[in-house]
């Protein structure tokens, strides 16, 4: 008889500090070293080597000595990068309640997506955008009433959205579909319309990935902008250094000349 294959053993976790560091993560060193040297805690020569030592940075480890004789941007230390999504310890948004009676309610834009969202429309109409939120779990639930009234839904393309809800003498229609990432947010919508219509489906060309493009893209700019006021703090630095040799210079001349006399 044929023993059974021993399992392999599971990989050991990766501390925290060993965790490979992005773009976004050396930006956010950089801001607090740009805060320090604006309120003088660094003087330029310091920034200078400090913002070297972040962008050769390999991992969260490397990073943190930088700035730990530092006061933290905003009150905390950086965390590493975790893109559009994060299913990790942040305390969960409250329930969202969007309530539409012979009248309209929108949710769009930059939000953090609740664990559940409660939608009614009684002779209203409903619209919950989720294409540029930020999915602090992985679960969405997404409650759903509509009494001759309209809710729509509109999710990124790259996260599940599943659904489990029926229309009497209404419509109650929702384009299921399978995220290939298997950690990518689930969104899963439940509830009735009756006499109304409840429409979920992904938003064409909306992705997760669009939005951190976008912030890694603001992160580059602030990269830029503190090189350039490196640089100009440095011509700074240079001019008022010329300033004062000329200024010996004039001083020591002066003493030439009533010695000579």
């Amino acid at each position: 008889m044929t023993k059974p294959a021993a399992r392999a053993p599971a990989p050991p976790a990766v501390a925290e500090r060993d965790i490979r560091a992005s773009d976004a993560d050396r930006d956010r060193f950089a801001e607090i070293l740009r805060e320090a040297l604006a309120e003088g805690r660094l003087d330029p020569e310091e920034h200078a080597e400090r913002i070297d030592a972040v962008y050769r940075a390999k991992t969260m480890g490397e990073l943190e000595p930088v700035v730990r004789d530092l006061p933290a941007a905003g009150g905390s230390r950086p965390q590493p990068d975790q893109g559009g999504y994060a299913h990790g310890p942040a305390a969960p948004a409250p329930d969202q309640n969007l309530v539409a009676i012979f009248s309209a309610a929108l949710r769009k834009g930059r939000w953090q997506a609740p664990a559940r969202i409660n939608a009614v429309a009684i002779f209203g109409s409903v619209e919950i955008d989720l294409t540029e939120a930020v999915f602090p779990q992985q679960q969405i639930q997404i409650n759903v009433t509509a009494i001759f009234g309209s809710v729509e839904i509109r999710v990124p393309e790259n996260i599940t959205l599943r659904s489990s809800g029926s229309g009497i003498l209404g419509s109650f229609e929702v384009e299921t579909h399978e995220a290939g990432d298997a950690d990518a947010p689930q969104v899963h919508v439940n509830g009735y319309a009756v006499l109304g219509s409840v429409e979920a489906k992904p938003k064409r060309g909306a992705w997760i990935r669009d939005l951190r493009d976008r912030l890694r893209e603001g992160h580059r700019e602030l990269r830029r902008q503190v090189w350039e006021d490196h640089q100009q703090l440095r011509q700074e630095q240079r001019d008022r250094h010329e300033r004062h040799r000329a200024e010996r210079r004039e001083r020591r001349d002066r003493f030439r000349k009533g010695f000579d006399g």
